[in-house]
């Protein structure tokens, strides 16, 4: 590994290319569901309720396994953890081409790839952006979040195009092989940390020492619960989980769920609408890797502040673009796909500023859990409002109402000056500088 130790090209933009690849790969997973919906209510007689609490129960494992996997990879290691989450993804979605009942549904889909896809999420991409960057981290973490879009770019066409051609069943295989396709990538270029090849994180001159005893020694329970405690005595974790959970409601709960099955309540074809998701996702590629950028130079709470509020009136518009002219919601694509996750790069910088690097992962996996909670809440409440009502309107309205909640919360993170110095544990420790706004 000495090549990269002499030459421009860091080691670490293949670690990067990789993860890339894989919470691509992932994300394309997560939005699968919301393909299967309209077919698995066809093909069962199940009402929207119904699935929709699959959906529910997948986004509450993959958020809640967050900060567990963060210590999980701390103790056994990103790349062995990375294989078995997708060996166990490619499993059960192959899997749920037999099933007959709601449970199965809810066991493979929900909990079993709720749980395998919580491994390779933007927890995993916040652990490796502090370990390998020291420059350009935001905008790493920008891509790693734009994968969620580039994920749905690729994948939810295809997808719907599979399952209104050959049904449903074909969606679920080519899932799974898509799965299997990224574990060789992982298992031959993935790597734990720069200093294991002898060299410095991106953008530092310095390789850091490591001490693999007690990295092997932590208990990733203890860990993860330790992290939770240290958020919880913080102000600023409550403003981050809880805009956060408004974030997941109003993105991966309510939009990436419910969008195809409420435009098709309007005339539009399911191949139609999975196409408009996928293009909200080419937005989203462009305002995420821009926010990535942004959030290296700007005060990241105004960020979050401007996205929730821009995202708030899309949200509003919306019910109103459905039901009229394609250039009212080509408006809503557009604003609403450029800061669909614009706001994890922000998110997770504050993270990571306020609590430091060494807790980083597994607070931010808190926080991301609370972001899920958000999403799994949406997608069945707003699956039971449709079979009560028969529309989506009040499901849209509301999320636009809770993000400009959202806006004035992230406007108030680190309001109250204070000194963060005491040890928590072993494993996780507060920063030692002052704080003045909350920013280290």
């Amino acid at each position: 590994m000495q090549f990269f130790s002499r030459a421009r090209f860091h080691y670490s933009w293949i670690i990067a290319g990789v993860v890339f690849l894989a919470l691509l790969a992932a994300a394309g997973m997560r939005s699968t569901p919301s393909v299967l919906l309209v077919p698995l209510e066809h093909e069962f007689s199940w009402s929207p309720a119904t699935v929709s609490l699959a959906v529910s129960i997948n986004l509450c494992f993959y958020g809640l396994s967050g900060p567990f996997v963060a210590a999980i990879m701390e103790r056994f290691g990103i790349r062995r953890v990375m294989v078995i989450a997708l060996l166990l993804i490619a499993l059960a979605a192959g899997a749920t081409v037999f099933m007959r009942e709601p449970w199965q549904l809810d066991l493979l889909w929900g909990l079993l790839v709720g749980l395998a896809t919580g491994a390779i999420a933007s927890v995993l991409g916040t652990i490796i952006a502090n370990r390998w960057f020291v420059k350009r981290r935001g905008l790493v973490l920008g891509l790693f979040s734009a994968s969620n879009a580039t994920g749905q770019l690729v994948f939810l066409p295809v997808l719907a195009s599979l399952a209104v051609t050959f049904g449903w069943r074909s969606a679920a295989l080519t899932t799974a092989a898509a799965a299997l396709v990224v574990v060789p990538l992982v298992a031959i270029f993935m790597r734990e940390r720069p200093q294991d090849m002898g060299l410095p994180p991106y953008g530092s001159d310095v390789v850091e020492a490591t001490d693999p005893a007690s990295t092997q020694a932590q208990n990733p329970f203890r860990t993860a619960i330790q992290g939770l405690i240290l958020g919880l005595r913080s102000p600023d974790f409550w403003l981050l989980a809880g805009s956060f959970f408004i974030c997941g409601a109003t993105t991966n709960g309510l939009i990436g769920t419910h969008l195809i099955p409420a435009s098709m309540d309007h005339g539009i074809t399911e191949v139609t609408a999975a196409s408009l998701l996928a293009l909200i996702g080419i937005f989203d590629l462009i305002g995420t890797t821009v926010s990535g950028w942004l959030s290296d130079r700007v005060d990241n709470r105004w960020l979050l502040c401007w996205y929730y509020g821009l995202r708030g009136c899309a949200l509003l518009l919306l019910p109103y673009a459905l039901g009229s002219s394609f250039l009212y919601l080509a408006v809503f694509i557009v604003f609403y796909g450029l800061d669909w996750v614009a706001t994890v790069p922000p998110t997770a910088r504050l993270a990571t500023e306020i609590f430091g690097i060494r807790n980083a992962g597994v607070v931010y996996g808190w926080i991301f859990a609370s972001h899920q909670l958000g999403a799994a809440t949406a997608a069945f409440s707003a699956g039971l409002l449709r079979t009560w009502l028969g529309s989506y309107q009040v499901s849209f309205i509301s999320a636009g109402l809770l993000c400009l909640c959202a806006s004035g919360m992230v406007i108030r993170i680190g309001r109250r000056p204070r000194v963060r110095k005491q040890v928590v544990s072993d494993t996780l420790v507060r920063a030692d500088a002052p704080v003045v706004d909350g920013i280290s």
